[in-house]
């Protein structure tokens, strides 16, 4: 028996019901929306991430009234805002560490997805909203990055617009497209602001909702990853279920709380967290004629920044020999002229790789890391969602996985060495390894059989 939504039918509600569903929606996605019983701490930061998407939207709408998009108005702009417009310091340290915060909570989140596989079916389209989104804030991030037109805006602008120039054939025109210009100019801030005002904040939105309603179609993972649609009561509605409001919207509102204490600590005593929210050089003018003496992005990017520094001629080659080998390994594999087709695509990455600079090799490294995300459905081939369920090991390879991403990140933040050139190196073929064994080691081991019912101590 399905759930009805009883909607008004008097008054003011009434009278919008009749030509709008509000209530219904209002039942059907919040107060009649039933969601696992067990969620635990972890499902704090996806609720926490559309509190900072509404926080950089409202701080970005005023900040726009007084910023000038122009390479001679920027930076005076921005220092106008922060010395005599009332509060424009607060808004623009609400911005800039809002756009910090929102990359912690998005990885956090995306963490938790990893960790309960919130990306199993029936949820690979939810993932996939989820991935699309994480690309859009990185698109978002470094547009904005540009705009007040800093010695690290304008250099770390040039750096990555430049990395395009690589790919074959069109790479030197797409740069200049992406610019507007042979230089990073007025117009290149121009067309940037209309990216990070109107454009991108467009897509993500759309794309946000398409994540909520995908997920409100299939329902909630849980810890334990079982599907409470499977056991209903004779009304519908799910045993192991609970309305989203007012329990989680209550439960939410603590994990909000504690955000929003650590959010205005930061942006009262540490705005600039050491150098890593705003760097020293962005409080300096933009100057085309001088160079700083590092050029780093900000920490969100460095994990990936990372792995495009440490892809040189040498590593070139080692990815060379990895990528025969497992055209080999396929072609060993394959029983049937379909499944050729692995074996000839890596002898053709091969001799590509031979006649292409490694400059091209480090952008698509830099991007296969996060395209890898979107095929994370289709690698896991565990026969259960959970970590709580998986073997030992499993356990241990997903530690190591994040401890590779943070020393990555870690590497991106300092001067290139031979040695953090190494580091970087084995963690990034520690990174890939991750996801391209996943087909062959997430079918290893002794699995716990999960419970049949979600577990869940009412505290």
């Amino acid at each position: 028996m399905a759930i009805e939504h009883e909607v008004e039918t008097t008054g003011l509600v009434g009278w919008i019901d009749r030509r709008f569903p509000l209530t219904s929606t209002w039942k059907k996605h919040v107060s009649e929306y039933y969601a696992p019983k067990n969620f635990n701490f972890w499902y704090f930061f996806g609720s926490l991430a559309l509190l900072v998407l509404v926080n950089q939207i409202v701080t970005g709408i005023f900040l726009t009234m007084n910023y000038k998009p122009d390479a001679t108005l920027a930076f005076s702009s921005v220092e106008y805002i922060m010395r005599e417009v009332p509060w424009g310091w607060l808004i623009r340290y609400m911005h800039s560490t809002g756009a910090s915060m929102f990359f912690v909570v998005v990885y956090l989140h995306m963490f938790r997805g990893l960790m309960y596989g919130s990306y199993r079916k029936p949820r690979e389209l939810v993932w996939i909203f989820g991935c699309a989104i994480f690309l859009c804030l990185m698109a978002e991030a470094f547009f904005g990055y540009l705009l007040p037109w800093g010695q690290m805006s304008f250099w770390g602008a040039q750096v990555i617009v430049n990395l395009f120039s690589a790919i074959p054939f069109i790479g030197p025109d797409l740069s200049l497209w992406i610019r507007g210009d042979y230089v990073v100019s007025d117009v290149t801030l121009n067309r940037f602001f209309a990216f990070h005002v109107i454009a991108i904040p467009l897509v993500l939105i759309g794309l946000v909702v398409a994540h909520l309603v995908a997920l409100h179609e299939v329902g909630s993972n849980n810890p334990d990853g079982i599907e409470i649609k499977a056991k209903k009561d004779p009304d519908g509605i799910p045993l192991d279920g609970i309305p989203f409001h007012p329990y989680y919207s209550v439960h939410d509102f603590m994990g909000v709380t504690v955000f929003l204490a650590i959010f205005a600590a930061i942006i009262f005593f540490a705005p600039e967290m050491g150098g890593y929210f705003l760097e020293a050089n962005n409080f300096i003018p933009a100057n085309p004629l001088q160079t700083p003496q590092e050029i780093a992005p900000v920490w969100y990017f460095t994990a990936f920044y990372a792995m495009l520094r440490a892809t040189t001629d040498p590593f070139k080659i080692v990815l060379m020999i990895i990528i025969a080998l497992l055209g080999l390994f396929a072609l060993v594999r394959a029983r049937g002229k379909w499944k050729l087709g692995l074996p000839v695509l890596a002898v053709l990455v091969v001799l590509a790789m031979a006649f292409t600079e490694s400059k091209f090799w480090g952008v698509v490294v830099m991007g296969g890391a996060v395209i890898s995300l979107f095929f994370l459905p289709w690698l896991d081939r565990s026969p259960v969602k959970s970590i709580r369920y998986r073997p030992f090991f499993h356990k241990v390879f997903y530690g190591i996985f994040v401890l590779a991403f943070l020393t990555l990140g870690f590497l991106g933040t300092k001067p290139p060495s031979p040695a953090s050139t190494l580091i970087a190196q084995i963690c990034a073929l520690i990174y890939f390894a991750f996801f391209l064994g996943m087909p062959v080691w997430t079918r290893l081991g002794t699995f716990k059989q999960p419970p049949e019912r979600v577990r869940f101590k009412p505290h």
